[in-house]
């Protein structure tokens, strides 16, 4: 068989996914494109330390291949091969500085390395080359929401989505930038447009859910914790999300099935919704229930001050005798001997007057 049509052969059986045989026919050529395909072969059957091994063999007779080094450096990042991956993306972009992808890579070597200023500046690179590269786009704006730079991130996303208006990614960049920077009216839009291209999962519903209940759509806020719990029914954020639409509202009875709902289907730490509860007792006059509820917010999560501070002012409210009272706020002293003046303020002025009145009565 003539080298011609064994490498057609080879080209065949590579095409058909026959990796192990078309590599045994490239094995035999010794050219620089059948040791190329060789490495693609391993590569494609999972045999990465042999691919590696063989783009290396590769490159090292042909330095100039810059296919090679591309997909060898895609490997070396597959393989957690940081430092190398930045070496070859560093070789590649001084060979070819205008290639955007060769600055991308570069920039997820110095992300995976932890150097987060040269990957801005590799991102950025080759974005200044490619203004529609929407994985450097996604990137940077990514980095800036979770900076909680909107405006920053923003001139990315919106770049992006200038390009391809249909990016789940970049659309989703775009709700968080605003839902993180407390602009709910503006991420609803977005966080909309998700779940109408069908991303239908727990944090959109959650978060668009949100966002109306904080522009007082109430209704819509609802209907969308709703929705999400027809899907899922043990999920306690969408629970206390429905709690805390209908305290707003005065559904109060809703309110606390809905509290008591996100109770049962959580493990602690559940501060969150005996404390919503208790509000609500509050609100209703009934100090007893309320002081029931603060006392097991505070048992969920005793390290916070203000969760024994709640149990002491409706302690001060429900008991008549200033001794009972009294000893309360002593309690938080003790529990919370770590100054914190917004608390021993008041919680000092409040022992004087108990005191006072103690002393009084008993004369």
């Amino acid at each position: 068989m003539g080298n011609s049509q064994s490498v057609q052969v080879a080209d065949s059986l590579f095409a058909t996914g026959a990796y192990t045989k078309a590599i045994n026919l490239y094995a035999k050529e010794g050219t620089q494109k059948a040791g190329l395909q060789v490495a693609r072969a391993y590569n494609a059957i999972g045999n990465y330390d042999k691919a590696i091994l063989q783009y290396e063999a590769v490159l090292q007779r042909s330095p100039d291949l810059q296919i090679a080094g591309l997909e060898l450096g895609k490997l070396y990042l597959k393989k957690k091969q940081f430092d190398n991956a930045r070496k070859l993306f560093t070789a590649l972009v001084s060979k070819n500085r205008s290639n955007p992808e060769y600055s991308y890579y570069l920039g997820e070597a110095f992300r995976e390395l932890e150097q987060e200023a040269s990957s801005l500046v590799a991102y950025k690179k080759a974005v200044a080359i490619d203004s529609t590269h929407l994985r450097s786009l996604f990137r940077l704006g990514k980095h800036f929401v979770i900076q909680q730079m909107p405006l920053e991130a923003l001139t990315y996303i919106n770049k992006g989505l200038e390009f391809y208006a249909d990016d789940v990614a970049l659309i989703n960049l775009k709700a968080l930038a605003y839902f993180n920077n407390g602009q709910f009216k503006e991420a609803i839009p977005s966080f909309e447009r998700l779940l109408e291209m069908g991303e239908r999962k727990e944090h959109i519903y959650l978060k668009l859910a949100h966002s109306y209940f904080k522009e007082w759509e109430y209704e819509k806020a609802i209907n969308t914790y709703s929705e999400l719990l027809q899907a899922d029914d043990s999920l306690a954020a969408a629970y206390n999300g429905l709690g805390q639409v209908y305290a707003e509202t005065d559904r109060l009875d809703s309110a606390i099935i809905n509290f008591k709902k996100s109770i049962q289907v959580q493990d602690p730490v559940l501060s969150g919704e005996y404390t919503a509860l208790a509000h609500i007792a509050r609100r209703r006059k009934d100090l007893k229930k309320a002081l029931k509820y603060y006392k097991l917010a505070y048992e969920e999560d005793p390290a916070k001050p203000m969760a024994y501070f709640q149990v002491c002012t409706v302690a001060d409210q429900y008991y008549k005798d200033p001794k009972v009272r009294l000893k309360y706020y002593e309690n938080f002293k003790q529990k919370f001997k770590v100054k914190n003046p917004f608390f021993l303020e008041t919680v000092d002025k409040r022992i004087r007057e108990l005191k006072e009145e103690i002393h009084f009565a008993g004369n």
